[in-house]
């Protein structure tokens, strides 16, 4: 999908999404008015949106296995031969893991606080639990099952005895671990085998990339059916708590680009944040606007090696590996929906369960394909880790593409700002000298 048919579709989905808005609010106003008109209303968002909105969301469930197996495998096996990594990657990836980590645990730290999915009302929480077939009381047993936390548990979170069943029934940590030792051990294989389970698992990440472009294709009339029949249902309250979580996350991610990331182009990088900004403005449009960490790559390379001075080893080494792993506005994202729509169900989660979340997040962005809409598919992986309803994504779904380009730029940003450390590293303690 080329950059202009991405903003052609992103338009389409924000169009829709106000039309689904609109239309669910006077919906709303009319079943207030006119009560008789409510079994109606009732009848249409269940027998015609839901389903229209079922058809764009289980696309994105065939494709949350493979993608995960899939991206994570070849990840792995774009590091090279282990021993052969030397200082430059431990020290990339101890940059790549604490960014990702404090992104995602200031994502949760802001939305503790401001609680937006309990603004809701009872009543408005409770219909939804009933609209989603009446699971609340099985729900309320899964989000209650680390308060028993003990090593037995970890065991079996991480390796069951049946993966194949763990898979089936969403469970993402499993298929994470198994990605992960695939990977390692395909390390080992001679180069001829790596190359070829390599190909293999690009060719089976390139599917699952273009099953999400058809499904996101879907997104412009599914998006608006089903913001329309969660709107026509709960009405206000829904409004109020989904404005709250797009000013919370859109904050936490702004603290973290101009608050940290400032931070450590200044202390570890030693260069001024203002003239780091100001030489990567071509990055920050193009991430803001395509939402692809892959297709602000080859900008960034560009960026890097002309505005920023960083040397040629370090911006090729970096830069690519950072498109694929280094996603701390993506973590920061997927831990805040999870909480969020918890926090909606009536289900918050304990410590415990955000301190799983926070590292369940780190370790799926690194699954997410670098393209528009990307991280969806784990994020209904996660939902489902947690015992909440993956359906529940349609929440927070119209204000995804929003988030997205805000997302993109705080990955991308991330990527130069850790390239930029690590030359230095390399340097001798120098700082890069970009040009004037």
């Amino acid at each position: 999908m080329s950059g202009h048919d991405t903003h052609r579709l992103a338009v389409r989905i924000l169009r829709g999404f106000a039309a689904g808005l609109l239309a669910g609010i006077g919906a709303r106003w009319l079943a207030s008015w006119r009560p008789e008109a409510a079994p109606g209303i009732e009848w249409f968002a269940a027998q015609i949106c839901d389903p229209l909105g079922q058809v764009f969301l289980r696309l994105l469930f065939w494709v949350v296995a493979p993608l995960v197996f899939a991206s994570l495998t070849n990840g792995m096996l774009q590091l090279g031969r282990l021993d052969r990594l030397g200082p430059l990657a431990w020290r990339t990836f101890a940059l790549f893991a604490a960014n990702m980590i404090i992104g995602a645990t200031l994502g949760l730290l802001i939305l503790n606080l401001l609680n937006p999915g309990e603004v809701m009302d009872p009543e408005s929480r409770q219909a939804m639990l009933e609209r989603y077939g009446g699971r609340a009381g099985e729900l309320e047993a899964q989000a209650n099952r680390l308060e028993s936390f003990s090593l037995r548990l970890l065991v079996d979170l991480l390796l069951p005895a049946n993966l194949l069943k763990a898979i089936v029934e969403f469970q993402m940590l499993p298929l994470i671990g198994f990605a992960l030792l695939i990977g390692g051990v395909g390390l080992q294989l001679g180069e001829g085998a790596r190359q070829g389970l390599g190909r293999a698992m690009t060719v089976l990440t390139d599917l699952m990339t273009g099953l999400i472009h058809a499904a996101m294709r879907l997104a412009p009339y599914a998006v608006p059916a089903m913001i329309f029949g969660v709107v026509a249902r709960l009405g206000w309250d829904y409004l109020q708590s989904l404005l709250l979580f797009l000013a919370g996350v859109l904050a936490a991610m702004a603290i973290h680009l101009f608050g940290v990331l400032s931070l450590a182009i200044r202390c570890l990088a030693g260069q001024s944040p203002r003239r780091f900004f100001r030489a990567i403005r071509t990055v920050l449009v193009t991430a803001f606007s395509t939402s692809s960490s892959n297709a602000t790559l080859p900008t960034s390379i560009q960026v890097a090696r002309e505005n920023l001075g960083i040397s040629a080893p370090t911006a090729g080494f970096v830069l690519p590996l950072g498109a694929t792993m280094n996603m701390s506005g993506t973590a920061l994202y997927e831990g805040c929906v999870v909480l969020f729509i918890a926090q909606v169900y009536g289900l918050p989660l304990s410590l415990p369960e955000q301190a799983l979340l926070v590292g369940l997040a780190v370790l799926s962005a690194v699954a997410v394909a670098g393209i528009p809409g990307g991280s969806l598919p784990l994020i209904v992986g996660l939902l489902v880790n947690f015992g909440l309803p993956s359906e529940g994504i349609a929440l927070v779904l119209g204000a995804d593409r929003l988030l997205d380009m805000a997302r993109t730029t705080v990955n991308s940003v991330a990527d130069l700002v850790t390239a930029c450390v690590v030359d230095r590293s390399d340097a001798g303690g120098e700082p890069a000298e970009p040009p004037p």
